[in-house]
């Protein structure tokens, strides 16, 4: 059993990462260039002062484009090859066909996130049980957007409608939330709006486990029942409104 179960992993990481890493490289450079096109952003407009900040936003980034990616290669493999018909009808399970899937995720972001770990390792100074926290905080991101890419793939018609789904999304949860930069530069009264968005929290959790942003014990608490909620809630969520079988 646990045999046929690392064969199923394998098989997908084989289809869905190598093989496209292989044939067709030129796709790498959306998942190498984002994360740290923005970080070059944010070291030049702050003159270097927030470059541990900006690496740990390229995590996050990092985090969510595997994530959200995810529909967009399963939509691919469903309305396109069918594999998930073959799927479907074999004794893989979804859980299992979803795992082999995340990890070829992140098996295609090794370019970016080997780079990110090199930085990492040069720039952020933080102990033990700082690198765990920000370990488990990049965990969750990871966990959550790959729980939510599955669920928009499985209502998804097309591939380009996903690349639309992909966009939108990570604009909203990478992007304009407060991951490359502490959340108190933004103004007060818009502070509130950021909060809406999970990345904030991880951020929060990074930047305070990094050194960077002295966040108040309470807060900190805070940050991580609403990142490991809102965690749970999508992958509930997933579980009963994904449509494994069509009916």
């Amino acid at each position: 059993m646990r045999r046929n179960i690392g064969s199923q992993l394998l098989a997908s990481v084989l289809v869905n990462a190598v093989y496209a890493m292989k044939n067709y490289p030129i796709m790498l450079s959306y998942t190498f260039l984002s994360p740290l096109s923005m970080l070059l952003v944010i070291f030049f407009v702050s003159h270097g002062s927030l470059l541990g900040i900006g690496i740990e936003g390229g995590f996050i980034m990092a985090m969510v484009l595997s994530g959200v990616s995810m529909q967009g290669d399963l939509s691919h493999l469903k309305n396109d090859l069918k594999i998930q018909d073959m799927v479907v009808s074999s004794p893989t399970t979804a859980f299992v066909y979803i795992l082999g899937m995340a990890i070829s995720e992140l098996v295609y972001s090794l370019p970016s996130l080997v780079t990110l770990i090199v930085l990492a390792a040069l720039f952020i100074h933080t102990s033990l049980m700082g690198a765990i926290e920000i370990f488990l905080a990049m965990s969750l991101m990871f966990a959550f957007s790959i729980a939510l890419g599955f669920m928009l793939s499985t209502f998804s018609s097309d591939v380009i409608q996903s690349w639309a789904f992909s966009g939108i999304v990570s604009t909203f949860l990478a992007t304009i939330p407060p991951v490359y930069y502490p959340i108190t530069y933004i103004p007060l009264p818009y502070r509130y709006i950021a909060y809406l968005s999970p990345t904030t929290y991880a951020a929060q959790i990074a930047q305070n486990a990094a050194g960077y942003v002295a966040v108040p014990g309470a807060i900190l608490a805070i940050d991580w029942i609403v990142l490991i909620a809102v965690s749970i809630a999508i992958f509930i969520i997933a579980a009963k409104k994904t449509r494994w079988r069509e009916k």
